[in-house]
């Protein structure tokens, strides 16, 4: 999880600064044709999205809020990119992989080596680190009772 983490909002956080170096232009060329409120304030909301969820995927601190920011500004992406582009695998493909990693990391969690599961074990020594709570989720019934005999 780490690696996923790391790569993802190393690789995102420019696009976040992009739009940060001229707002005026992303929100011409990207919020506007959508027909948004207020494209100025929603672009403003997208680009510090990518920034401080980027940032919060790197460091691995309040890592799920981070994911969920990520996922929803390229939830609005691929909605743009299909409204204008329709079905452009090059325009969807990277889209698309941001998409899944921000899932994944929703969904999975940012993995032990991370300053939210650190945060956990140190108030919280006898709580089962979060990988090992996925890990027996994924165990087959047969393991899980074996288990629990021993």
């Amino acid at each position: 999880m780490l690696v996923l983490r790391v790569f993802t909002g190393t690789l995102l956080i420019h696009h976040g600064y992009e739009k940060l170096a001229n707002i005026e232009n992303f929100a011409d060329a990207f919020v506007r044709p959508l027909h948004l409120p207020f494209p100025i304030a929603l672009s403003y909301i997208a680009a510090f999205s990518e920034i401080g969820g980027s940032w919060l995927l790197i460091t691995g601190l309040l890592t799920r809020f981070g994911a969920l920011a990520i996922l929803g500004t390229i939830t609005v992406a691929i909605y743009h990119a299909v409204i204008t582009a329709g079905f452009n695998i090059y325009l969807l493909e990277l889209l698309g992989l941001y998409f899944a990693a921000a899932a994944a990391v929703l969904t999975v969690g940012p993995g032990r080596l991370a300053i939210d599961e650190l945060i956990v074990r140190r108030f919280n020594p006898e709580m089962p680190s979060q990988p090992k709570v996925a890990d027996d989720a994924f165990a087959p019934a047969d393991t899980l009772a074996q288990g629990a005999e021993a």
